[in-house]
């Protein structure tokens, strides 16, 4: 069974289509009018073994806001669907990630409890035009649509290319983990019966 969604937003601010493909082999095509992003998502691509496709129109003309919010809702969305029911998925997933001096962790629960925790600082407030704030900002939009429990933490790092560069490749690692199909889970892996 093919693991995959496609899904389109349109808004006054953006235009996106975004179809994400679980059991991939890190294969991107990106188009989002946000070349850190961009980046960042192709490194999420390669080190989850996802196939992801990515276009965006937004009005990045103000800033990368709204565009990389809405293209956290859409990846959350599309990950929620493309795992339906959850049978037979490990659902924890857990990843430390070193880039040079940094170090980064995610740990994740497919649990349908949407919440977003993320402790460590970036030391500058932009990389190149990408305002670092806006990391928080996907995060926390692909946690609440993914209905996923999402943990970050930076360890320490001083360059703040290397942090995020490290979250996002430690997000791939424990996501690609946690949608893992496990043949020892036997339906829903959760003594409630459900997620």
């Amino acid at each position: 069974m093919e693991r995959s969604a496609s899904i389109s937003r349109k808004t006054n601010e953006t235009n996106i289509q975004l179809t994400l493909g679980v059991d991939g082999e890190g294969k991107s095509e990106l188009e989002t009018g946000v070349p850190f992003l961009s980046h960042m998502l192709d490194l999420f691509a390669k080190h989850g073994q996802f196939d992801l496709t990515v276009l965006a129109q937004g009005d990045t003309e103000i800033d990368d806001h709204h565009t990389t919010e809405d293209i956290g809702i859409c990846l959350g969305q599309a990950l929620r669907e493309a795992l339906g029911d959850k049978k037979g998925i490990k659902r924890y997933g857990n990843a430390f990630v070193p880039m040079d001096e940094a170090l980064a962790q995610v740990v994740i629960d497919l649990s349908n409890r949407p919440h977003l925790e993320l402790r460590g600082e970036f030391p500058a407030q932009r990389v190149g035009t990408f305002d670092t704030e806006l990391v928080h900002e996907f995060l926390w939009k692909l946690a609440i649509e993914a209905r996923m429990n999402l943990h970050v933490v930076v360890h320490y790092g001083k360059n703040t290319h290397h942090i995020i560069e490290a979250v996002f490749k430690a997000l791939a690692r424990a996501l690609d983990e946690a949608t893992t199909i496990d043949p020892r889970v036997k339906g829903i892996p959760s003594s409630k019966g459900m997620l």
